[in-house]
């Protein structure tokens, strides 16, 4: 290859790897596999070492992503490295083999731990209480999330035991299976852009600004290293994860130390074989040096240490054909094209069908009926399309398109602009109906127990009941002829339901199903407005006056309450009882009136929930994050970034003194 030619093909390597890293570090939206990645690399590499042009700003000499403007980036004292990559045995032991000459002895173990997909994470321990969380970043430096990994509950605020002054511990923030699936589903129901892993999920929670939307997402930690301000090289692996289960954080159970590469090679093998048992994804094993005196003699790459290496699993796929695309419809109207398919044998079950998320989903792939697709589980738990085997070959059928009317009701589709999802906006629509009864009588809505979905189903086929307002009109007699409903049972239903008019107002609100109002939403919203009358008369610059209520969620309850038919089944609420106003909370004084408090930090006496109810009682309120309609910060020890916003927004910050003062 002329020199012209390696040049121009480094700098495209380089582009196209700064944009890989961008994607996958800094937006959690991977745009290419990891192995593709790993194979990109080693051809920078190859082309670099060959002609001698080494580059400091290459991507072969970063760890991963630049830190965030949007936190403040804090520096590692001990560089968090990423690990090389194998894909086979023979490259396994060539690692081996690789340690041994570098040592020039094998008298070294191993230790094999099962490897997390998830976000690295850094936590910082100071006495023992928890001062800082951060991300790995460029390997160099990452941004200070403290506040969001405050909220992650197998992370301990303070640590068990005897501790030493300065603790440093590195670990994987993840998510597991079932929650990624669940939480993908909401995404998608809602018109929201779906993840791709669950790692991805998990970065990009743990990259929000907002610590209580991070607090609703169900992330797990482990950990995996240990650092002390000491320098004791006669520790091991074994001994450091021994340490830090005593310390209270969780650690990697799936492990082994292992005395030869041949075991550690075959322990990765049964561990394959078992990945789908496992209720998180796991992308492979990590093998490391067991002992760390071997560790410093050993060092480290620009980008890796040399004691290390993470062995990947081959990512399962099959191929099958697309029969049909059908069309799925959602509690709120979301139209969700799903790929029928050919069954086939993936991850030990037989998948049929695969969601497709959207149309421009299907656009961007090209994906059409009677395509020969490759499928893979994303998490190993949700399959998609991957990719069209053959997208040029001849004869294939017209590309798809998204019909104009709903398949289950004949309505106009519609789309919002700047969303990807397709809507069916008719609330009598049959599948949307069954769902928002389900959820309307969900534990943490209506809470009215005995409403399974069999027993929806069945009420709608019957002709019972055509929304949640006709709930409120059944008796007894007409449910004891159902299926498996017997009279005691039709009583306790009937008697379920009469109990759910004395749900608060909150509950009701959130009840509705009104898309993007959450419990907390539906909180904020009946503390603020009171009323459903006071709240049904809101404009979007009212709502938005409310601090958790940005201009998305405003035009969506405007768009819910404009409706003519959500208002009519509100006023047949009205009729049968419910709690439409919000309770009069018991008020001690006035003091706090008009007054609105941030709380962050650990308080010497207070916890959080005392401190919230103190204020409510006298007239204030809190709110979730820092802004210029914040009057005070209540900060306490270990405060996190709220403290420096307020900082920056010039708010007042008081300890839990000042507060007291306030009170009396």
């Amino acid at each position: 290859m002329a020199t012209q030619d390696v040049r121009k093909r480094i700098d495209e390597l380089r582009e196209l790897l700064s944009r890989a890293d961008d994607a996958y570090y800094g937006k959690a939206d991977p745009i290419m596999p990891d192995r593709e990645y790993d194979r990109l690399m080693q051809e920078l590499l190859g082309l670099e070492l060959e002609h001698d042009l080494q580059d400091p700003q290459s991507p072969s000499t970063r760890i991963g992503g630049k830190p965030s403007k949007e936190f403040p980036t804090v520096v590692h004292p001990v560089p968090m490295m990423s690990l090389s990559n194998t894909y086979n045995r023979d490259e396994l032991f060539d690692f081996d083999r690789r340690v041994r000459d570098n040592l020039g002895h094998s008298d070294f173990t191993y230790m094999a731990e099962l490897k997390y997909d998830g976000m690295a994470i850094r936590l910082r321990y100071e006495k023992g209480r928890l001062v800082l969380g951060a991300t790995r970043g460029d390997g160099e430096k990452g941004d200070d999330i403290t506040a969001n990994i405050r909220t992650v509950r197998d992370i301990p605020h303070r640590l068990a035991g005897p501790v030493p002054d300065v603790v440093e511990v590195r670990g994987e923030a993840y998510m597991e299976r079932e929650a990624f699936a669940r939480l993908n589903r909401e995404r998608e129901e809602q018109g929201e852009t779906v993840f791709a892993n669950p790692r991805n999920f998990t970065a990009g929670s743990l990259k929000m600004q907002d610590p209580v939307v991070v607090a609703s997402r169900p992330i797990r930690f482990f950990a995996y290293d240990l650092l002390f301000d000491e320098n004791d090289l006669a520790r091991t692996q074994d001994q450091k994860l021994d340490q830090l289960a005593r310390f209270g954080l969780p650690v990697c159970s799936v492990r082994k130390k292992c005395g030869t590469i041949e075991e550690v090679a075959d322990l990765i093998g049964e561990w394959d074989q078992k990945r789908h048992s496992y209720p998180f994804e796991t992308d492979g094993a990590v093998v490391k040096v067991n002992e760390d005196r071997y560790r410093e003699e050993l060092g480290n790459t620009a980008k890796a240490p040399r004691w290390a290496i993470a062995y990947k699993f081959e990512a399962e796929q099959a191929t099958t054909t697309i029969e049909d695309i059908t069309l799925q419809v959602g509690r709120l109207g979301t139209i969700t094209p799903v790929a029928e398919l050919t069954p086939v044998l993936l991850a030990g079950t037989t998948v049929k069908r695969a969601s497709l998320h959207n149309e421009d989903e299907i656009l961007r792939k090209d994906i059409r009926r009677g395509d020969s697709v490759v499928i893979e589980k994303a998490g190993d738990i949700i399959p998609q399309v991957i990719s069209v085997v053959n997208p040029g070959a001849p004869g294939r059928q017209e590309p798809f398109s998204m019909p104009a009317h709903c398949p289950a009701c004949n309505s106009e589709l519609q789309r919002l602009e700047g969303e990807v999802a397709w809507r069916c906006v008719n609330p009598a629509c049959p599948p949307q109906t069954r769902i928002r009864i389900e959820h309307f009588s969900s534990r943490n809505a209506m809470d009215i127990d005995g409403l399974g979905t069999a027993i929806v189903e069945q009420l709608v086929d019957e002709g019972l009941i055509e929304t949640f307002a006709d709930l409120y009109e059944l008796d007894a007699g007409r449910l004891i002829p159902l299926e498996r409903m017997a009279e005691k049972s039709a009583r306790n239903l009937i008697d379920a339901i009469e109990k759910s008019k004395s749900q608060p107002f909150e509950r009701v609100l959130y009840a509705l199903g009104i898309r993007f109002v959450g419990e907390k939403v539906a909180k904020d919203l009946a503390d603020h407005f009171r009323s459903v009358d006071r709240l049904m008369q809101a404009g979007t610059d009212e709502l938005t006056a409310v601090d958790s209520i940005g201009p998305r969620i405003a035009e969506s309850v405007v768009r819910f309450f404009g409706n003519d038919e959500n208002r009519a089944i509100i006023a047949r609420l009205r009729e049968y009882g419910l709690q439409l106003e919000q309770e009069e909370k018991t008020s001690v004084s006035d003091k706090l009136a008009g007054k609105t408090f941030v709380l962050t930090g650990t308080l010497p006496t207070l916890k959080r929930d005392d401190a919230a109810r103190l204020i409510g009682e006298n007239g204030g309120r809190t709110a979730g994050s820092v802004s210029k309609k914040t009057d005070y910060v209540l900060a306490g020890e270990a405060a996190g970034s709220k403290l420096d916003k307020a900082k920056k927004l010039n708010v007042e910050i008081i300890d839990e003194e000042q507060f007291f003062n306030l009170l009396k």
